[in-house]
């Protein structure tokens, strides 16, 4: 008999889709998602289900307008809005904070969904994957292959991108 021992994980990034601006006194942890943004986190759910994504977890930083892509993303999936995690570290995280939140996910997982905030993500992303991504722009997703079998080892872990998505690419809908 032959066993198959598969070591791989797989990282999808997401930045917040597109936020509001609109009222002068909010705190940018409270700014919600635009009208713009109301139609591309859906939308771009809507991708991801056609790919055929299936997160074991979701984390997202609090703020309203990453949460609320989460949830948007999460629908679309399928996946339960009342079991998406929140981590405050995502909230205009670096490329350490991203390494500390991935290195606490349960091995069982093995997709994990992050959502997070400009320009820490573009960052993580380029480092992660060996890319140069100018910009990951309000709702594009990053999707990296890791070849490992314990989150724990994301710090010495290059990604291999699987791909780059971003709500432009799909002007004409989805």
């Amino acid at each position: 008999m032959i066993i198959f021992v598969f070591r791989m994980k797989q990282l999808i990034l997401v930045r917040h889709a597109k936020s509001s601006w609109d009222e002068a006194g909010l705190s940018d942890m409270d700014r919600p998602l635009n009208k713009r943004g109301r139609h591309d986190a859906p939308m771009m759910g809507r991708l991801l289900a056609g790919k055929g994504e299936n997160p074991g977890l979701i984390i997202s930083s609090p703020a309203k307008r990453a949460l609320s892509t989460a949830k948007r993303i999460a629908d679309e999936l399928g996946y339960d809005r009342e079991q998406i995690k929140i981590n405050d570290t995502l909230y205009m995280a670096d490329p350490d904070d991203f390494i500390g939140v991935i290195k606490a996910v349960n091995d069982k997982i093995g997709c994990l969904m992050l959502f997070s905030h400009n320009y820490g993500i573009t960052e993580y992303a380029n480092l992660l994957t060996g890319e140069n991504i100018g910009n990951i722009p309000t709702c594009g997703i990053v999707k990296a292959e890791l070849d490992m079998d314990s989150w724990s080892e994301i710090t010495n872990t290059k990604g291999k991108m699987l791909y780059f998505e971003y709500p432009k690419k799909y002007a004409d809908g989805i």
